[in-house]
């Protein structure tokens, strides 16, 4: 039995004792103690945090600081491969899901290259996320909050703006039943105000109660839409507090962020 099997084995005991690590609860997204490689690469070194349901957390951190990793993990795909740790929703165990179970369970991740299906329409990128059961928003409340994806639902989505694109990306997955949505460098090659665009947009989704971890190399427009920060250096976790005590917190910034 690998270590992590036999962690979700205890997983009822896991979460008592993460709750006893952290002083409180069970939170609503939990990750705890994850570890995980590409081959023999030791990528994710031990990685904690907690999510409030219908929270924002900036996940932030240099290039390399192993933020992107740390989200393919969470949301089950191959690669990096978890070797320890537990992550878990809704009191939910998701650490040893495969990816489409975790997508089931309403983990969806909207990687950095968006995933657009050439040959597709706007409508038919967003129909085909619904061909699985279960079903989240319907087209109508997606065009309602995306009301360009409306007016282009039968161009084809490569064809889009690279705004437009990461538009129907989180378009694909809030018509999934989302629950914790996972954003991997949402504003690149974006102008400002599409960035503020997609800013509304993200306090929309959290108004629904929807949980959101963003990865965003701008960091400071991160921080201002996030309630929480976590910043991670070399694959650990160096802080976990609210987003305003990283704004105000110059030297933080400096040696973490370089910003």
């Amino acid at each position: 039995m690998t270590v992590l099997e036999d962690s979700t084995a205890q997983k009822t005991t896991g979460q008592r004792d993460h709750a006893h690590h952290t002083g409180t609860a069970p939170a609503y997204f939990s990750v705890w103690d994850i570890h995980a490689y590409y081959g023999e690469s030791y990528i994710v070194q031990g990685v904690s945090f907690n999510v409030h349901e219908g929270e924002i957390l900036a996940l932030l951190g240099r290039n390399g600081a192993g933020k992107t990793s740390t989200l393919r993990a969470i949301a089950r795909l191959d690669d990096p491969q978890i070797t320890h740790g537990e992550v878990w929703l809704d009191h939910q165990h998701i650490h040893l899901m495969k990816a489409h179970e975790a997508a089931i369970a309403g983990i969806q991740l909207v990687p950095e290259d968006r995933r657009i299906i050439p040959g597709l329409t706007v409508e038919e990128n967003i129909q085909l996320a619904q061909i699985v059961e279960p079903i989240g928003w319907s087209l109508d409340r997606i065009y309602e909050l995306f009301p360009r994806l409306g007016e282009r639902r039968k161009q084809e989505g490569v064809t889009l703006s690279g705004g437009e694109q990461q538009m129907l990306a989180i378009a694909r997955a809030l018509s999934r039943d989302i629950k914790v949505l996972l954003l991997d460098e949402p504003y690149e090659g974006l102008a400002p105000v599409i960035v503020d665009e997609i800013e509304k947009t993200l306090n929309i989704i959290k108004e629904q109660g929807i949980t959101t971890v963003i990865v965003e190399q701008n960091a400071v427009r991160a921080l201002k839409l996030a309630d929480r920060a976590v910043i991670l250096d070399t694959g650990t976790v160096v802080f976990d507090g609210t987003a305003q005590e990283v704004l105000e917190n110059e030297e933080l910034r400096a040696e973490y962020l370089a910003i």
